[in-house]
């Protein structure tokens, strides 16, 4: 069935952002009803951390061709250290470690040494810029640490990508013909443990399972998400450039603007349901009595 535009969701989405102080593009796609709505959707936009999905993908296809293995044993060396999100960054000098959890770590807790070590152990960004090319992606590429990729790397950082093409991967995985059904399902299940709830997360029941990736720096902050809802999955990406508000509170405006388009795509998906976030969230998350 060829896809149909939503164009009721659209338009409701359309009204979202209107008033944003910076460049919005989103996608999403309905997997149940074949329909999708976007704003911008072919527009690129920097990954920042999201670009660790790509890199993921790169790291289980060496695994099927037997390139790598996810027990594969790695000594951590300190002049690894890149700070930023993540844990490894405060691992001891010489600590023995795998391939497991250096995917694990780059996913769940976006960690930036162990995105950067495994780039590294793919053959570095050409190598992922290959493999995207061949699904058929044309802006969704690695820019750091990448040959001939400079200009890309000044203009949107770590990597880029488009709202749509983003999602697509996103389908690819949930339907089990990215690399092949075993790699799609345990990239999934990595997927499927953010620590990064405050976002568009806190707005879908706890209780309904979520794929998820996280980006963001001081003038861009994007969204990869697949919820895997009671009446159907859908897939959605909210990304931003050129914000305003450059921030890192909790009430930042495009962090509540993904909240905000969290919230409106779970009630339109699932009209019935009556969950809402519980009152303290905010301040729970902040920190603060409630």
């Amino acid at each position: 069935m060829a896809q149909q535009s939503d164009k009721i969701l659209e338009k409701g989405l359309q009204s979202l952002v209107k008033d944003f102080k910076g460049d919005v593009g989103i996608y999403v796609y309905n997997l149940k009803t074949d329909q999708e709505a976007g704003i911008n959707a072919d527009t690129i936009f920097p990954t920042a951390s999201i670009v660790k999905v790509p890199i993921l993908i790169e790291v289980f296809k060496q695994i099927k061709a037997g390139k790598l293995h996810l027990k594969d044993t790695l000594v951590y060396d300190a002049k690894r250290k890149y700070g930023g999100s993540g844990l490894m960054q405060f691992y001891k000098d010489s600590t023995v470690t795998d391939l497991r959890t250096l995917a694990s770590l780059m996913i769940t807790m976006s960690d930036n040494t162990t995105s950067l070590w495994c780039q590294e152990l793919v053959g570095g960004g050409l190598e992922i810029n290959k493999t995207m090319a061949d699904l058929g992606l044309a802006h969704t590429r690695v820019n750091s640490r990448t040959e001939g990729r400079t200009k890309d790397w000044e203009t949107y950082g770590w990597g880029q990508t488009t709202p749509r093409e983003m999602a697509s991967l996103m389908i690819k995985m949930r339907k089990r013909t990215l690399v092949d059904a075993a790699s799609s399902d345990e990239m999934y299940r990595i997927m499927s443990n953010s620590f990064y709830t405050d976002y568009s997360l806190s707005q879908i029941p706890p209780f309904v399972q979520t794929a998820a990736k996280q980006g963001m720096v001081n003038k861009s902050r994007s969204e990869l998400v697949m919820v895997n809802a009671p009446h159907g999955d859908y897939v959605f990406y909210i990304a931003t450039q050129n914000n305003t508000d450059e921030s890192w509170g909790f009430d930042n405006k495009a962090w509540e603007l993904q909240r905000v388009i969290s919230a409106y795509l779970w009630q339109y998906f699932e009209p019935e349901s009556d969950w809402k976030p519980a009152s303290g969230f905010a301040d729970l998350v902040n920190g603060l009595r409630y």
